[in-house]
């Protein structure tokens, strides 16, 4: 983690490796949620083509994206129906009661801001798998999900952010060798009772 930091210019000519990226995306696949609900799926574009249309959505993030090896779209599912479906189908039946009973009936703002919150679970997770594996990460919320939505033609989900993956540019001048970390107090932070 003191290596770890978000990446602001990536080397265009290092591509991760295919092994490593499957490794990534089992890592996602088994990634934790409440109540093992998985509201979400993850999409990983290199085209060129395709990052590139993703970058025009993405305001000051359009560089990172088109010179990093890889795009990493987190979407939530959008559709309340289709979820409740997915965890009758895949779900033990204590899971499914506990949103039954908790979830289900609170208004559609607070079920999709539970929901949303599993998908950053697996943000967590990711990034510091790829720390762990030496490939440098930025994650964007600086992206605007209609639009990637439309791209990617999805149904059922909305985008939150996306990653994009790759290796740094040696001139990157955020790295933790030229530019310090720069973190609370950790006094501030950590307690222990």
């Amino acid at each position: 983690m003191q290596n770890r930091y978000t990446t602001k210019k990536y080397d265009n000519t290092k591509a991760v490796a295919e092994e490593d990226i499957k490794k990534l995306k089992h890592i996602l696949h088994l990634s934790p949620s409440s109540i093992n609900s998985q509201p979400w799926n993850f999409i990983f574009v290199s085209d060129q083509e395709t990052k590139n249309k993703l970058a025009d959505a993405s305001f000051f993030n359009a560089e990172r994206i088109k010179d990093a090896s890889h795009l990493i779209v987190f979407n939530t599912v959008n559709n309340k129906p289709f979820f409740e479906n997915q965890i009758n189908e895949n779900l033990p039946e204590g899971a499914v009661g506990y949103y039954n009973t908790f979830l289900k009936e609170k208004p559609e703002t607070e079920i999709v801001n539970w929901l949303s919150h599993q998908v950053y679970i697996a943000l967590g997770v990711f990034l510091s798998a790829c720390a762990n594996m030496n490939i440098d990460s930025t994650p964007m919320e600086g992206i605007e999900p209609k639009k990637y939505a439309e791209i990617l033609k999805l149904d059922n989900h909305t985008p939150l952010f996306a990653v994009a993956i790759g290796y740094r540019d040696e001139n990157d001048s955020n790295q933790p060798t030229i530019t310090a970390k720069q973190r609370l107090c950790f006094e501030d932070v950590i307690k222990s009772i």
